[in-house]
């Protein structure tokens, strides 16, 4: 049964209640958050939601069952937050203890009360006017430790932030902004370390992962994206054109404590679509980078497009899991790649255990005995304008994908599209400060059939699609959430917002928020009530049952 909720309809009531300033000795009543509940966050207390996430294996996987297929038809909308920017809002919230924190674009930080939506109290940041990103003016939310909550400032700032009051504890600029820097995701917390990785990649920047000390704001390591010379991958750059690299980092990453590893996924290498003047495979662009948490030394890495022409930057958050691959336990890592490929990887070692197309793909005609991958012949750059599947925008982007261990299923917002693009027509580009640093844009795209958006349930142990929820819009941005009672969350560019089974795809309920679904849906719950959240356009919306 279908049944559709006019959400837009709740706004009007909202819209004064939730910008009405709270008063100011207000405070948010959360016990700290030290690191060990983190930690076990997805087990032991998944009525919060503790990180960008949910969990550090990033499955976006919720424990709670209240909400199940059978009584998924009865939710109904609670409460709208309506932000005060029309900005681009693409913001997981957190929730600790009944206590909701968000960000309104571009960087302010609100407390709200989960179960109300009631402001508690807002914090409001204006970065430099000199930030700037590529692709939208947006932090896709915040991270928590202790009794600080940290914002990532477009600005490169990194903000510590008092839970309760929202009061300011530090401020460390960690980048230049006037060099086009910019922080777009949220921090991960790793023991006493807040981490964060810069983007500017389109501006020519040399990215960099940097590690802060979460008390002081203190520099505890930094690792560069693109190695300099001495450091091992600088060979894999011609020349210079490694000082303006690009590889940036885009999305939130993972962190396995039985390794003390955290891995990152890495962006395209610049400039873009045009790799005559960096030759070479641009390490470590198109990557995913496992690093000490303790000291940021690589650890291993595995380079899923190498020189890379398409824009297919690997800005996806890598998911963990444990399962029996091969008769035999194995600590995996599950990757569905902007170019079309589906990957798992031995997440110790960095093994390549298998790439499988998920989408129609022209370009991959197998893999070396190491994994690497091998491109069709013809499928390069050209003049004339090559037709490659996936497209420019890729098969899947920063939005993020599910991992069920209750269905043993991985689930990816898919966008089946092509190119008849990467037109090189033009000498590379030259470098100049602050300015857009790429080659000539694609043109052109899919139309019929092979041009649509789904939700696809895949087998990790094979790559095997095993069902396809087709959406109504032709692409998406909206991430995907999972629970153990076999309820999967999504949504689509055209405002739907629905919930399917986990186990077939069947829907079991949908309504339409207005705008574009434009975040990863998340789950909690206060006083044994289960609810779930998600980002549409400038306003957050909360579910519940009735």
């Amino acid at each position: 049964m279908k049944i559709r909720t006019c959400a837009l309809f709740a706004l009007s009531g909202f819209l004064h209640a939730q910008n009405v300033p709270p008063p100011a000795n207000r405070e948010a009543a959360v016990t700290p958050v030290p690191f060990d509940r983190i930690l076990n966050a997805s087990q032991k207390e998944p009525q919060n939601w503790l990180t960008y996430s949910g969990g550090f294996s990033s499955q976006r996987h919720s424990e709670l069952t209240q909400i199940t297929p059978e009584n998924a038809k009865d939710l109904t909308l609670k409460w709208v937050f309506q932000a005060r920017s029309l900005e681009k809002h693409e913001v997981t919230p957190l929730v600790v203890d009944g206590v909701m924190y968000t960000v309104q674009g571009i960087n302010d930080v609100v407390a709200l009360n989960a179960v109300t939506g009631k402001t508690i109290w807002t914090h409001a940041y204006k970065p430099s006017p000199d930030a700037r990103n590529c692709c939208g003016q947006e932090t896709r939310g915040l991270a928590i430790l202790g009794d600080k909550l940290f914002l990532a400032a477009l600005d490169t700032h990194m903000i510590a932030l008092d839970a309760k009051t929202g009061k300011e504890i530090w401020n460390v600029q960690v980048a230049d902004p006037k060099e086009k820097y910019s922080f777009t995701h949220a921090p991960l917390i790793i023991k006493d370390k807040v981490i964060e990785g810069t983007a500017g990649g389109e501006f020519g920047i040399r990215g960099f992962i940097v590690a802060l000390d979460a008390n002081t704001g203190k520099e505890a390591w930094r690792f560069y994206t693109v190695p300099g010379p001495g450091e091992p991958g600088h060979e894999t750059w011609a020349g210079d054109s490694w000082m303006h690299g690009g590889a940036s980092v885009w999305v939130t990453g993972s962190y396995d404590p039985a390794t003390n590893l955290t891995f990152w996924g890495i962006g395209n290498p610049g400039p873009d679509w045009n790799g005559d003047a960096r030759l070479g495979d641009n390490l470590y662009s198109c990557s995913v980078v496992a690093l000490d948490a303790d000291t940021g030394k690589l650890k291993w890495y595995y380079q899923f497009s190498p020189h890379n022409e398409f824009d297919w930057d690997s800005t996806q958050v890598p998911v963990l899991a444990d399962m029996q691959w091969k008769g035999s336990p194995r600590k995996v890592m599950l990757w569905a790649n902007r170019s079309g490929m589906f990957y798992v990887l031995d997440r110790t070692t960095g093994e390549f255990l298998l790439g499988k197309p998920f989408v129609k793909v022209n370009w991959n005609t197998g893999f070396d005995e190491k994994g690497r991958p091998i491109r069709a012949p013809g499928i390069v750059p050209s003049k004339e304008g090559t037709l490659v599947y996936p497209g420019n925008q890729g098969a899947t982007n920063w939005y993020n994908p599910s991992y069920s261990p209750q269905t043993g299923l991985f689930y990816i917002p898919t966008w089946e599209n092509s190119s008849s693009t990467y037109v090189k027509d033009q000498e590379p580009p030259e470098f100049h400060s602050g300015q857009t640093f790429s080659g000539a844009f694609p043109k052109g795209g899919s139309t019929g059939d092979d041009f649509y958006s789904s939700i696809r349930a895949i087998d990790p142990k094979t790559g095997e699609k095993k069902w396809d929820y087709k959406l109504s819009a032709p692409s998406t941005e909206a991430g995907i959430l999972t629970t153990t009672s076999n309820v999967l969350f999504s949504g689509g560019r055209d405002g739907a917002f629905y919930a399917l089974d986990a186990r077939d795809g069947k829907l079991l309920w949908e309504t339409n928020l207005g705008p574009s679904v434009s975040s990863g849906p998340m789950t909690f719950s206060v006083d044994g009530k289960q609810y779930v959240s998600v980002q549409a356009g400038p306003s957050l919306f909360t579910f519940s049952l009735r």
